[in-house]
């Protein structure tokens, strides 16, 4: 399957099967574990919009650097370093939050503090996450040709669902089924994915070298700093590419939030955390044949029509999601999700590398391209997260309910009946990017190749 690739493209792609093991089991087992410890504080029925403000809290940070970060790494010799610290830092977050299912919070005083640690944890292994990726990201215009960008993209998310997103989260199951206590299943699940993570980034260390990048010279960080005023225009100026960064904004949000509140609205739901797990086990088993399929339809159709039929996919799945009470249905909901989730964001991102004017500055527009993801990132948990309260809250006064008197049980209940409304207000996001992508951008493609002839 990989004979076609070379040493780099390979060594590129094996990074997504290192940190895809962040992508499934922190993003995923982390959520499940932290609405446990929630539930031994005062404030139990608020943890899906507490998570869902953590996870935005992340991006915003990394949100705010990214273009910073982005042009430091063009310079010659700092892309790697730069993303040897970042995946550093969310290797040792993993390995915090090894320590935290084994700190007996059951008790409420302990379970307020436990629960501060997993969240500072999950935002710290998320900066090294997303500040790694600016740069792995930022390589592939190093390793590859316009002409086998989408493939190479594409087939990177393939290897990490059949290597990160599937063997970690197997073994974490296979442990918990053999009878061996959830909590040491817990710990061992974040200290594996972190030895995983680490020790599967040393071939791009040792084999991706950085081969577009700026001179430093005297005054060469004031005027990269600078100009990046320059990128924003150039950005502006390229209208296709503004627009397609603009409707990226919107639908990759939605696409990351269903990522990463999925194991927490199903918890929310009462469905049972081994099923869950299972079900997204599935997704990632199907990933690699889905991927594989995304790259022979975009080889026909093209990647940007490709990315149009996974937007309508996951409009739909927005809206099957607001229905979802049981565990099989969640089942059909994992299968949906798999049919798009590594298609939709691999030929995002080998689109936008093909649409990069000046291959040498290809960190810093991936600093911007990381800096729409990220900023639409804050919006969707925010979202979920709100409109969840403000459905809870209706509720609350509807049935003439004090929640500060309610019992626990109760409270439970109301959350479960709030959060579909939460998850439908993704559908918004969608729309937007749906509406930029399918009816702006192919007005401006076409002004543009106007203006070629």
């Amino acid at each position: 399957m990989l004979k076609s690739f070379t040493k780099q493209e390979k060594s590129w792609m094996m990074y997504d099967w290192a940190n895809s093991a962040h992508s499934v089991v922190v993003v995923t087992i982390l959520p499940i574990f932290y609405n446990t410890v929630a539930g031994f504080t005062r404030d139990s029925a608020s943890s899906m919009s507490v998570w869902g403000y953590a996870t935005s809290i992340a991006m915003l940070i990394i949100a705010l650097a990214a273009p910073i970060l982005g042009v430091f790494g063009d310079f010659e010799g700092f892309r790697k370093k730069l993303f040897t610290i970042f995946m550093v830092v969310g290797v040792l977050a993993c390995a915090g939050l090894a320590v935290t299912p084994l700190t007996g919070f059951e008790n409420e005083a302990v379970a307020e503090k436990v629960g501060l640690a997993v969240l500072v944890l999950y935002v710290v292994s998320q900066i090294g996450f997303a500040g790694a990726n600016i740069y792995y990201d930022s390589f592939l215009t190093d390793v590859t040709t316009n002409e086998r960008m989408d493939r190479v993209s594409t087939m990177g998310f393939g290897l990490g669902y059949i290597g990160g997103s599937t063997i970690p989260l197997l073994a974490f199951l296979i442990l918990n089924a053999v009878g061996v206590d959830m909590l040491w299943c817990l710990s061992f699940a974040f200290g594996f994915t972190a030895v995983w993570w680490f020790v599967f980034s040393f071939p791009l260390l040792k084999n991706v070298e950085q081969k577009s990048f700026v001179k430093r010279e005297k005054g060469a960080v004031r005027q990269a700093v600078g100009g990046l005023s320059k990128t924003m225009k150039d950005i502006f100026h390229y209208k296709t590419m503004f627009v397609f960064l603009l409707a990226y904004f919107f639908y990759i949000d939605g696409v990351n939030t269903i990522i990463h509140m999925s194991t927490s609205y199903g918890d929310t739901l009462g469905l049972s955390s081994t099923s869950m797990l299972l079900a997204l086990l599935l997704v990632q088993v199907l990933g690699l044949p889905f991927c594989l399929v995304y790259t022979k339809l975009a080889a026909r159709f093209g990647a940007q029509f490709m990315v149009g039929v996974g937007i309508c996919i996951y409009m739909g799945i927005t809206v099957f999601g607001f229905f979802v009470r049981s565990e099989w249905q969640f089942w059909v909901l994992a299968v949906l999700v798999s049919t798009s989730q590594g298609g939709i964001q691999a030929l995002s991102r080998s689109t936008f590398g093909k649409l990069i004017p000046d291959k040498n500055r290809s960190g810093e527009f991936f600093g911007f391209y990381d800096i729409f993801g990220k900023f639409s990132a804050i919006i969707g948990p925010s979202l979920v997260g709100l409109c969840s309260a403000i459905a809870a809250n209706v509720i609350y006064r509807r049935e003439g309910i004090d929640a500060a008197t309610a019992p626990a049980t109760l409270l439970e209940a109301i959350s479960q009946r709030a959060a579909p409304w939460g998850v439908l207000s993704i559908l918004i996001i969608f729309l937007i990017g749906a509406a930029l992508f399918f009816f702006v951008l192919p007005r401006y493609q076409k002004r543009e190749a106007e203006g070629q002839k």
